[in-house]
């Protein structure tokens, strides 16, 4: 994931998770540990399309639809991947067997911040490290467990993505059931925003 996609991962869930509108530049940077340049690139667009209002001391997010939509269209979830191999088990146990430290994405993501599934689903993706290769050895076999890359600043949002990267990946995704979840995400996401 780019880093101009960490400055919408934590906007959106700013005004998704924590009902804020109100931002700095310099938050984002401390928080995400990124330059203030980077931040203020990644605005860029976002003002050209009139979805952030910059003040003088911080910017209002004044249609985060826009921004959630301008993600999904640049996000490229096909490059985040670091593995994927078959395991040739149920996805309830692919995903009882995952170690610690990876956050659920997608369709187990979805699962297991609502609590619901709006369709049967036979993928497991999720955000960790190579070494998930100690737990899945690899073969040559019509993937079912697919490994984005994690990133430094995804620990803190915990186990599963946020509401907006849950939206954006299952923009992105090819199964043909991820348009039930893209659609059931889609509006919790729009009744949140009204």
């Amino acid at each position: 994931m780019k880093k101009i996609e960490f400055v919408y991962r934590e906007i959106l869930f700013n005004v998704i998770e924590k009902n804020n509108k109100k931002l700095t530049q310099a938050y984002l940077a401390n928080t995400l540990k990124i330059s203030l340049s980077t931040v203020n690139l990644a605005l860029k667009p976002l003002v050209k399309m009139n979805s952030v209002k910059i003040n003088k001391n911080d910017f209002d997010v004044i249609d985060s639809k826009k921004i959630l939509y301008y993600w999904a269209s640049i996000r490229n979830v096909d490059k985040d991947i670091i593995y994927k191999t078959r395991v040739e088990e149920p996805v309830r146990e692919i995903e009882k067997q995952m170690p610690d430290d990876v956050v659920f994405a997608a369709y187990s993501g979805y699962k297991f911040k609502f609590k619901d599934v709006p369709a049967d689903y036979s993928e497991v993706y999720v955000y960790g490290t190579e070494n998930i290769k100690n737990r899945f050895k690899e073969n040559d076999k019509n993937p079912n467990l697919f490994v984005l890359e994690k990133d430094s600043a995804m620990e803190k949002y915990g186990k599963t993505i946020t509401t907006a990267n849950l939206f954006v990946d299952l923009w992105n995704l090819k199964q043909w059931y991820a348009k039930d979840f893209l659609k059931a995400v889609g509006g919790k996401i729009g009744r949140i925003l009204e």
